[in-house]
């Protein structure tokens, strides 16, 4: 009765907003996606969409076969590209989740070494998830999610891979350089710069500055590192990143890294694998060089 069509039709109705361009994407008529959906109808007895105008409003049954649309059928594509690279002779293609900025650069020292150990695995990293990864993870659009804020639920199990400190970045010219650690109120008069991301999300934030009642004077964002980097060596401002980067720029850039608060805030990054998924050799094995980079 229903059938995967049906699913993709409403899918790419609701990517696409009106039957004719839905239509031109699947490859139909309009006439035919129209008694695709009527035949269907008839047979669950009840209206899938209505018209309003020009307009097509899902029903209730619409929406929730939309819902199932779109939980189930990446899995059926994720199926079918696994399909086709194990008879290209590939063991398929591992598809990592970004949820920290600056795990790029930690990533990239695993990658290289994880390319070498599995000829016939591709990788292919999204940082397009950027705090919508487990949806993500469960809508089967990534394979593995690096995260320092793991969100745990059933169905996805978080492994620790790597310990970090995050810390306050300043200019070796700034006055706050030669402090050991600094307390919250230090940066109330400071330009704090931070990637494009909610503060509540920020560790700078929520574990430092907001539960002592403080704000910087002033709240920029950039993308790149590079550029937050050049800006803070500038005196244009101070940042918070894993010290681990911080030591990696401070050898080319006059920057120093800055303890927040006297005992730190301490880190882990996480990966997160689909429990289903974690007897995946060649996922076992990404997790396993992740943990000893």
């Amino acid at each position: 009765m229903l059938e995967r069509t049906h699913l993709n039709i409403l899918r790419e109705l609701d990517r696409c907003g009106t039957l004719t361009e839905t239509a031109d994407k699947l490859c139909l008529t309009q006439s035919a996606l129209s008694h695709t959906i009527k035949k269907l109808e008839l047979q669950i007895g009840t209206p899938v969409w209505t018209k309003e105008g020009r307009q097509l409003m899902l029903t209730p049954v619409g929406q929730y076969l939309l819902n199932m649309a779109n939980r189930i059928l990446p899995q059926f594509e994720h199926a079918e590209n696994l399909m086709r690279q194990f008879a290209d002779g590939q063991r398929g293609t591992l598809r990592i989740g970004m949820e920290c900025h600056p795990c790029y650069r930690w990533l990239l020292t695993v990658v290289s070494p994880y390319l070498s150990d599995w000829p016939d695995v591709d990788v292919d990293v999204k940082q397009a998830f950027q705090f919508g990864g487990m949806a993500a993870l469960f809508g089967y659009d990534i394979d593995v999610l690096i995260t320092p804020d793991p969100l745990f639920q059933a169905g996805v199990t978080f492994t620790p891979v790597f310990d970090y400190e995050q810390v306050l970045v300043v200019s070796a010219k700034h006055r706050l350089a030669k402090n050991e650690y600094i307390e919250a109120q230090d940066l109330i008069d400071q330009i704090l710069i931070t990637y494009p991301v909610e503060a509540d999300r920020l560790d700078i934030f929520n574990s430092f500055l907001l539960p002592a009642n403080c704000r910087p004077k002033q709240h920029k964002t950039l993308e790149a590192t590079d550029i937050i980097m050049e800006m803070i060596a500038a005196q244009r401002g101070v940042g918070a990143f894993p010290y681990w980067l911080v030591e990696q720029y401070s050898q080319k850039i006059d920057i120093v890294p800055i303890r927040l608060g006297e005992t730190g805030i301490h880190k882990k990054i996480h990966l997160g694998i689909r429990e289903n998924d974690m007897d995946v050799d060649y996922i076992k094995g990404f997790i396993k060089m992740a943990q000893s980079s």
